[in-house]
């Protein structure tokens, strides 16, 4: 999304970390200082064009060194991975009497951006010169996966406040399984939050150059986004304990674990991200900290792969416990239909197991880009209203008591209307 641009090197130990999506842009600021700087390095009294040469030149994608007249030059592509394709073609340009000629054959043809690619695209939103031969196509891509991820974010959003609406309002649905997952349905409301927040911070105004866009807003963003993340996974490994926490004490969970629970889901993303920002400021405060190539990434990843890694442990123990319940001839009706109504649950939970997160986490940042973006976010923008509906919606014990409060209400109002009749009546 966002960018982070490389600083100098301080004394203390820094890493230059630079987005992704953001290379382009870098790639062509840093040629293109380089260009300048030899440009200033030059004699001032170098020929003009059409008298003894043409100077040296910055065309928007290449260096062109100085060259007397009447000789041409020839540059290969701009060497820059996973965005052109390998091509053994060569751009030429001469030295004119009316100095240097247009480029030939043009970069458009010779110079051929791979199909699809991620941080081509971004080049072109960013208006990188002269690589803008593929844009309507590569915009209009990201601005239908925005809409996309928006209409979920907003449809998990209106599911989750509901559910979390129910849960609260009968007394009935007042337990600390159901309080584990009003905390969950949060921790899913702060990822659609942030979500919107940092397209608001970041990508609201189409002239800031996000390369180097680096405030105390955008970088609290960003914080807040990875805090809302951690948190989600590890609510989610919070109903996983619960779960396993369920079987070993036989359906009886004392209140005392709720308060540990609590802080594993929100204490320890809280500590995780206060120990990233402490970082990045005292080692990699460049941009707006959203970049993924930085070392210090990890300090975010690891915990998140450490809850997936636990999570997927406890999701195979607990399909054992009650893989083994369920035979068991010993078993009354009564607790087999409970552990029955717990396989259904885990295992309408596997596609929340972060499954495509450990799939993509093996694979390096810029690796299959297209698929990690609609993975996360179109269908992962709708995670929120799945879980609601599993876990409220389609809850029988929800829909029982829904429908039980419905017709009180409805015999409360048939009550008051024969009431009032027989008032009328009576006067």
């Amino acid at each position: 999304n966002s960018i982070i641009l490389l600083n100098s090197l301080s004394p203390s130990p820094k890493v230059q970390g630079t987005h992704p999506d953001c290379s382009i842009i870098l790639h062509f600021q840093k040629r293109e200082a380089e260009c300048l700087e030899r440009i200033q390095s030059e004699s001032p009294t170098t020929a003009l064009p059409g008298e003894k040469g043409c100077p040296t030149e910055w065309d928007g994608v290449s260096c062109w060194p100085a060259l007397p007249f009447g000789q041409s030059r020839a540059v290969a592509c701009p060497d820059i991975l996973n965005v052109f394709k390998k091509s053994k073609g060569l751009i030429q340009r001469n030295c004119t009497e009316w100095g240097w000629s247009l480029p030939s054959p043009p970069y458009h043809s010779t110079c051929q951006l791979e199909a699809l690619g991620s941080n081509d695209t971004e080049a072109e939103a960013f208006h990188v010169p002269s690589l803008c031969w593929c844009c309507p196509f590569q915009r209009g891509h990201f601005v239908t996966m925005k809409v996309l991820y928006t209409c979920g974010y907003s449809t998990s959003l209106a599911a989750l406040f509901l559910a979390i609406g129910i849960f609260s309002c009968f007394r009935k649905l007042h337990c600390t399984r159901n309080s584990i997952h009003i905390h969950f349905f949060t921790s899913f409301i702060l990822r659609g939050t942030a979500v919107f927040i940092k397209d608001s911070v970041l990508f609201s105004d189409e002239s800031i150059n996000h390369c180097t866009m680096s405030t105390v807003t955008c970088k609290a963003a960003i914080a807040f986004f990875q805090y809302s993340v951690l948190a989600n996974f590890y609510w989610l490994l919070v109903e996983g304990l619960y779960l396993q926490t369920l079987l070993l004490l036989t359906f009886t969970c004392d209140r005392s674990y709720t308060w540990g629970f609590i802080l594993i889901g929100w204490g320890v993303p809280m500590v995780t991200v206060g120990v990233w920002v402490l970082t990045r400021l005292q080692y990699d405060d460049h941009g707006c900290w959203d970049d993924y190539s930085s070392l210090y990434w990890w300090v975010i990843k690891a915990p998140i792969l450490l809850a997936i890694f636990v999570n997927f442990l406890i999701f195979l123990n607990i399909t054992r416990m009650l893989a083994q319940k369920i035979r068991c001839p010993d078993l009354s009706k009564t607790h087999k239909q409970q552990y029955l109504r717990l396989t259904k649950s885990t295992l309408l939970l596997i596609p929340l197991f972060g499954v495509h997160y450990v799939v993509f986490a093996l694979f390096p940042e810029h690796v299959g880009v297209d698929v990690r973006l609609y993975f996360e976010l179109v269908l992962g923008s709708y995670q929120g209203f799945l879980v609601a509906l599993l876990y409220c919606f389609l809850n029988g014990e929800v829909q029982a008591e829904i429908r039980r409060n419905w017709g009180k209400w409805q015999r409360s109002m048939e009550s008051n209307v024969f009431n009032l009749a027989t008032q009328d009546f009576t006067a």
